[in-house]
């Protein structure tokens, strides 16, 4: 759980930012931004940074992830066999 709301934080954080880079750079340059558009951009240009900045913390979410699957499939896989045991006595 601490895997994902790391990178999740980092994600909102990230977004934050570049949201406010190119609120910035717009009103410097234009004078009048567009609040939509910007946001679209910035949530582009963050997604692609996530991919090469957040790359770390992505990885160990995703290791946590596949730990606790395999675990639940052992589990099944344990339970399934006990329950075959049982029917076979």
């Amino acid at each position: 759980m601490k895997e994902f709301v790391v990178y999740t934080v980092l994600r909102l954080l990230l977004f934050g930012a570049t949201l406010g880079v190119v609120l910035g750079v717009w009103l410097l340059v234009v004078g009048d931004a567009d609040v939509v558009i910007a946001v679209i951009i910035a949530f582009v240009l963050s997604g692609i940074g996530s991919y090469v900045l957040l790359n770390g913390p992505r990885e160990r979410f995703a290791q946590r992830v596949d730990e606790r699957a395999r675990r639940a499939a052992a589990r099944f896989e344990e339970m399934r066999a006990k329950e075959d045991d049982d029917l076979d006595a």
